[in-house]
């Protein structure tokens, strides 16, 4: 395992200054598993104003004894290292902060006092010596996560550390200790005294990995979701109709793990899970073949409005989730939608906006048990959104309009300002170099020049454009 030199100098440092340095916690677990660390973190038995001595480039703003160290690197994850004094905490009184911290000179005494036994392992400055009293390199090894101490101790010293569990478990790919998974659905409730802004934050990161469906089942299982999101379980046993196989609950996380296997944004992600959320609080009819869920997509908007503003999410991915689970609805069928509907659907959601709308109902087709996502209806909606979206072959594409043209030829209104003006497009459509002003403005005295007759053979060439840009389009989106 090669340190980057950054980090080295930092240690050696930190020796000669006759203290003890070594990497710990998060980097060193990614550096077992053979992953890039995205963030260094060290610890040392000098005290705040030791360390400060020592690197003059750090910022201290904090009661935990961290100071943050600039290295002048180029990376990203090593402009700034975080070191932190060997440390014991006291006792939590709220499940979020200790009453109190005391800085120790014994590494073992500062592992104790993590989470979980992955994250409590201290690397030498020559990477050869390890310090792993809880035999976390083991539970890398067997994919477990476990807590370093007693598991209702360390889940009451910080409630979030149940939510990190979960995250742990879901991006690495590991699992829950039996000991530490019964505490965790024990004292879930403890998850109340969190703030929501660092539920929000762990809540996306198991969202972004790779496996966010069994994430979100884990959260249900310790019983979590409740106090994250608890509208998803409204969902859970409530059937649907004929379109569907699977119950509300079902087929949004389905729905969430299609657009985990296409790699889709977060955004798309969680209007996905969200999209149907409003369909038990809709739901008239018992029956699997005539039950309704009429305007569940207006009811489940102001739901989703509520959730991500009872979270802390920023306006903008607010705002965008909320839109794509309002509209998700949107009817197209090629025989009966006209362009002005698609129109007036692109000007409802955001020209910006409509490829992922189309991915959320791709992930809602999937979550239905349909076994294709973009069916031809949904390929057709994405040519006729290109084909109104975009500005069609015209005149209004060039760098002079009819006022300039009957003011540099001194001439009134009439049918040879069309004639001239698309004699010009017609050249342009084939040398785009030539749509400069002064260029233009040259060729119209020229142009000028020539009949009715001669001037109109240049919308031959327009139609072909026209046509060949349309069957271009066509064969884009397999129409």
């Amino acid at each position: 395992m090669q340190l980057p030199q950054e980090i080295k100098n930092i240690l050696e440092k930190l020796q000669k200054a006759g203290y003890e340095g070594y990497i710990v916690g998060g980097c060193v677990r990614d550096l077992l598993m053979k992953k890039t660390p995205k963030d260094w973190d060290i610890t040392t038995n000098a005290k705040p104003e030791e360390i400060q001595k020592i690197f003059p480039e750090n910022f201290y703003t904090n009661t935990f004894g961290t100071v943050t160290v600039k290295t002048g690197s180029e990376e990203s994850s090593l402009k700034e290292v975080q070191i932190t004094p060997y440390r014991v905490e006291g006792k939590y009184t709220d499940s979020r902060h200790p009453e109190e911290v005391t800085f120790v000179n014994n590494i073992v005494d500062d592992l104790g006092r993590r989470d979980f036994t992955i994250n409590a392992i201290a690397l030498s400055p020559n990477s050869e010596q390890r310090i792993d009293p809880w035999g976390g390199e083991h539970d890398i090894k067997n994919k477990i996560i476990k807590t370093v101490e007693n598991p209702n101790t360390c889940f009451s010293d910080d409630a979030l550390r149940l939510l990190r569990a979960v995250r742990f478990a879901t991006v690495l790919g590991f699992k829950i200790e039996e000991k530490t998974l019964y505490y965790m659905k024990e004292r879930s409730g403890w998850l109340k005294n969190i703030s929501k802004e660092r539920i929000r934050d762990e809540f996306i990161k198991i969202v972004e990995s790779d496996n966010a469906y069994d994430g979100v089942l884990l959260l249900e299982e310790t019983g979590l979701l409740q106090y994250i999101v608890p509208e998803l379980r409204e969902g859970m046993g409530v059937d649907q109709n004929l379109h569907h196989i699977y119950t509300v609950w079902e087929h949004l996380t389905r729905a969430l793990k299609y657009t985990v296997e296409k790699e889709y944004s977060l955004e798309v992600r969680l209007a996905s899970l969200f999209h149907d959320i409003g369909k038990p609080r809709t739901k008239r009819g018992q029956s699997h073949e005539t039950s309704t869920f009429y305007g569940h997509e207006v009811v489940g908007a102001k739901m989703v409005a509520q959730i991500l503003e009872r979270l802390k999410f920023p306006k903008e991915k607010s705002d965008k989730i909320i839109r794509l689970v309002r509209y998700h609805m949107f009817y197209y069928n090629p025989e009966e939608v006209t362009e002005s509907s698609v129109r007036r659907l692109l000007a409802n959601i955001g020209l910006e906006n409509i490829e992922d709308l189309i991915k959320v109902r791709e992930a809602d087709r999937i979550g239905s048990g349909r076994p294709k996502a973009v069916p031809y209806k949904l390929r057709h909606l994405k040519y006729i959104v290109d084909k109104v979206s975009n500005d069609p072959i015209s005149v209004k594409m060039l760098k002079v309009n009819g006022n300039e043209l009957m003011n540099e030829l001194g001439i009134k209104p009439g049918p040879k300002i069309g004639l001239i003006l698309n004699s010009l497009l017609a050249e342009v459509l084939d040398d785009p170099a030539r749509n400069k002003k002064e260029y233009l403005k040259q060729r119209i005295h020229e142009l000028d020049k020539k009949s009715p007759e001669e001037l109109k053979q240049s919308l031959e060439k327009i139609e072909k454009a026209l046509e060949e840009e349309e069957k271009d389009r066509m064969k884009k989106y397999y129409v």
